[in-house]
């Protein structure tokens, strides 16, 4: 069954106060097949949102959320339990999706895949004729292209920062590098998007709200020194 349609029939984030999501957390450690089962269910939507944000293909996504929980899975019993099991585990999916991206930039794969949730907004206008449409559609593709064009830590690093509003101190936690690499990827990211879509619209770029409803970037002239700031 695809990882999708499983997700799909998870139940949703169910509230767990701290003392249950311990009890939870160390019946899993000690070999609780059900119990890890639980935290699968928690996570699974917000780990999938993630790696999809990062990868921009659903098999891709699928592929990071598989490997992810099985990584947890075989490394739960060197889990701290005074660390954030979700800090733990975003971690893992990070460096998930990077080691997948590397793997299909590698293989020169840059064809197959769904577009991430971007979608460029343009200049008000009455109506919403073919033309519109279509040149919605173009920049569209264009943003897309030119994520793809960014190495897989500058996509992630642009990814954690921007779409999921992640300080450049966590960034570097969650990608296990120093902070100056954290903020130089972020920053080499939005320069060359901003070089690469600059012809689009006098360099703003805001795509729409995503998944989670929250307003993901904007690539304006202040984004790079936005980039920086921890």
């Amino acid at each position: 069954m695809p990882v999708t349609n499983w997700i799909a029939g998870c139940p949703s984030n169910s509230p767990m106060d701290a003392t249950e999501a311990s009890a939870v957390l160390a019946s899993a450690q000690q070999g609780d097949g059900d119990a890890f089962r639980v935290l699968v269910e928690r996570h699974s939507r917000a780990v999938f949102r993630l790696a999809f944000r990062m990868t921009g293909n659903e098999q891709d996504a699928e592929d990071v959320v598989q490997e992810s929980f099985f990584r947890a899975y075989r490394q739960l019993g060197r889990f701290e339990s005074r660390a954030n099991f979700g800090t733990w585990l975003y971690r893992i999916v990070a460096n998930c999706s990077v080691d997948v991206m590397r793997a299909r930039q590698s293989r020169h794969d840059q064809s197959r895949g769904d577009s991430l949730e971007v979608v460029v907004s343009l200049p008000a206008s009455d109506g919403h004729g073919p033309e519109r449409l279509a040149e919605s559609a173009e920049i569209a593709t264009q943003v897309k292209e030119a994520l793809r064009d960014l190495s897989a830590l500058e996509r992630a690093a642009f990814t954690l920062r921007h779409h999921e509003g992640r300080s450049i101190q966590e960034i570097s936690q969650l990608l296990g590098i120093g902070t100056s690499a954290a903020k130089h990827s972020v920053f080499r990211a939005v320069k060359k998007l901003r070089v690469t879509l600059a012809p689009l619209r006098a360099g703003t770029v805001r795509p729409d709200p995503d998944l989670s409803g929250r307003q993901t970037a904007r690539l304006g002239p202040d984004a790079a020194q936005q980039a920086g700031k921890p």
